[in-house]
């Protein structure tokens, strides 16, 4: 393909994102579902003429906050496995800077998405422009600096060809399986509309596959070897199996060598929930049942996790003082973590050759018969905590409970407050992804933005989004765009009034109750927010629940009629599911006047004695 076409650097990026396509499963998609776009004078003119010249082959969609659409954007990538993604523009200033939240999220989580937010003018003539930030010792900066530690990869456009390399690493980042995550083009205003004679050969279409490292030869041999010397072995299964679509290899992994699983927040729905090798959740938020074999293991295959401290229980909750770890990910940062015997591998062909390596190896009968009486006691447990009561102020577990018998199979959304901890530990997935967590950042405010990237991506599966009245008043807007866009979408909100899930940390710690609950910050000024009159106003079907039984009952009734649906209810802020979970490491002060404080400073040091370290 010869010649040359001339475009401006915005025509040129708009044209280029419409040509990367992807195959799933022999079908040939766009790579590039749409681009999230809230025009600013940073990139209308530019970026806002490029993407209507495109509209048809790369749509464009209107969100009514930055750091909303960047979440739904990632969101999509999430539910997608990282193999269709989203791009988001923005204007200069406020509008790139609301990104920067959601850049750290998708870094910390590696997720794909491009951000395109305006820069300032690479002439700089009209300096200082509206909106720019000027340092006073480097006349470089811009505000899109603050992208830099948050992305994989960040470039400035300041000529109209130096797009194409910096779009070519773009999409050798987004795409690669251990480099993946976040990436930012900072696109000079002026720069964008500038033209260039753009090689035709360009904008040709490009397919994206899946690349699968192979372990190396020695790695494997130590790994097989170190399992094939376990007695009471686990596998730990993360995010990257998901990724990776290697739920087949780990189910075939786990039931033919006798090994019990459990799930980070990342990787659960790897196996169905009734599978009796898997254990469910482990670590701080884990179950009795997966807790209680990690503290035995001989052994831990890590496999796509990068052990995080929610995950290790701080460190401390392999307690054999024997344990070794074999840690098979695509990322070398995350292979060699803690004294790891590393397998640098694609999870899906890690698994195959680590089960063809073993042979008929099987780790002992009386290890899964333990697992699988720690399953049943839990089991057990967490149907009591789900159970409907007549409560009048009913727990977080108790809704969790009520939403999964309303809803069934949907795909439940949920970031940050108490709700993770609990349906980490208590919501029943059967089926691959229909768990979807933000806790690699704990991104407050994320719910409701992530649901509508969820409903994009899956559109004929029912999607649940479950946030606290704290999360739901810190980004609540794009439960209009979900009305705008005709989606279906159900959203439970939780009001316990405040910050409950910090408060509980705040008296496990010692603290007083203060400046979390709305009680304790001015019991005679305590608000009364309507949420069910806000999310109408909003253009959602809205109701509130007086009860288990009301909500179960508001659930079928949202099932039935369709569209962005709206349940409130009111829960109760200090009470947790007990059953399960693992210390955390959370600083407790060293010096204080209360006592409560220094009690609390001594089961802490008690506690850190048993992190392991290095």
């Amino acid at each position: 393909m010869t010649g040359t076409i001339r475009l401006t650097m915005a025509q040129a990026t708009a044209r280029f994102l419409a040509a990367q396509m992807t195959e799933i499963e022999g079908e040939r998609l766009p790579l590039f579902a749409g681009v999230w776009a809230i025009f600013g004078h940073g990139n209308v003119a530019g970026m806002g003429e490029a993407l209507y010249g495109v509209r048809e082959q790369l749509p464009t969609y209107r969100a009514h906050n930055e750091q909303g659409m960047a979440h739904a954007a990632i969101a999509f990538a999430k539910a997608s496995f990282r193999r269709r993604m989203m791009a988001c523009t923005t204007s200069i200033g406020p509008g790139a800077t609301n990104m920067v939240t959601a850049a750290a999220l998708a870094h910390v989580n590696r997720l794909p998405v491009l951000f395109l937010p305006g820069d300032v003018f690479a002439n700089r003539r009209p300096d200082p422009v509206l909106q720019q930030v000027e340092d006073f010792s480097d006349g470089t900066v811009s505000a899109n600096d603050c992208f830099k530690p948050v992305s994989r990869y960040f470039d400035r456009i300041t000529r109209p060809e130096q797009i194409m390399p910096a779009l070519r690493r773009a999409m050798q980042v987004l795409t690669d399986p251990a480099e993946c995550g976040p990436v930012t083009l900072a696109l000079c205003q002026d720069t964008q509309a500038e033209a260039y004679d753009y090689p035709i050969s360009f904008f040709a279409e490009t397919v994206h596959s899946q690349r699968r490292v192979r372990p190396d030869a020695d790695e494997l041999a130590r790994a097989v070897a170190a399992m094939q010397s376990a007695k009471q072995p686990v596998v730990i299964a993360g995010g990257g199996v998901l990724y990776s679509g290697a739920t087949e290899a780990l189910a075939r992994f786990a039931q033919s060598h006798n090994v019990p699983l459990m799930e980070t927040q990342a990787g659960k729905s790897a196996l169905p929930h009734s599978h009796p090798l898997n254990m469910g959740s482990v670590g701080v938020t884990g179950t009795s049942a997966a807790n209680r074999l990690a503290e035995q293991a001989d052994v831990v295959l890590a496999v796509g996790t990068r052990l995080a401290d929610f995950t290790t229980g701080s460190w401390a909750l392999f307690k054999n003082p024997e344990a070794e770890f074999v840690a098979l990910n695509v990322a070398a940062v995350d292979a060699g973590k803690h004294g790891a015997l590393p397998l640098l591998s694609d999870a899906r062909v890690g698994l195959e050759a680590l089960h063809e390596g073993l042979g008929a190896w099987r780790a002992p009968e009386s290890w899964r018969h333990e697992a699988e009486a720690g399953k049943r006691e839990w089991l057990g447990e967490a149907d009591a905590v789900t159970a409907a009561t007549n409560a009048p102020l009913p727990s977080d577990a108790q809704v969790i409970g009520a939403t999964q018998r309303a809803m069934g199979e949907a795909i439940v959304v949920c970031a940050a407050g108490g709700l993770p901890g609990e349906l980490h530990k208590l919501w029943k997935a059967e089926s691959v992804g229909r768990y979807h967590l933000e806790y690699g950042y704990s991104t407050m405010g994320y719910e409701i933005a992530g649901g509508l990237g969820v409903k994009l991506a899956r559109p004929g599966d029912e999607v649940v989004v479950m946030v606290g009245d704290g999360s739901y008043m810190m980004a609540n807007s794009e439960l209009s765009t979900a009305v705008m866009m005709g989606l279906r979408l159900t959203v439970v909100v939780l009001d316990n009034r405040g910050f409950g899930c910090i408060n509980r940390l705040q008296m496990a710690t010692g603290g007083e109750n203060f400046n979390n609950l709305f009680e304790d910050v001015r019991k005679e000024a305590m608000p009364e927010i309507d949420f069910v009159a806000h999310a109408a106003a909003m253009g959602a079907h809205a109701q509130k629940a007086a009860g288990i039984a009301e909500l179960e009952a508001a659930l079928a009734d949202a099932r039935a009629r369709g569209g962005v649906n709206v349940v409130v209810i009111d829960t109760d802020p200090l009470v947790t599911t007990e059953a399960g979970g693992h210390w955390w490491d959370v600083a407790v002060p060293e010096v204080s006047e209360r006592a409560g404080v220094r009690a609390k400073r001594a089961e802490y040091e008690e506690r850190v004695k048993g992190q392991r370290i290095g």
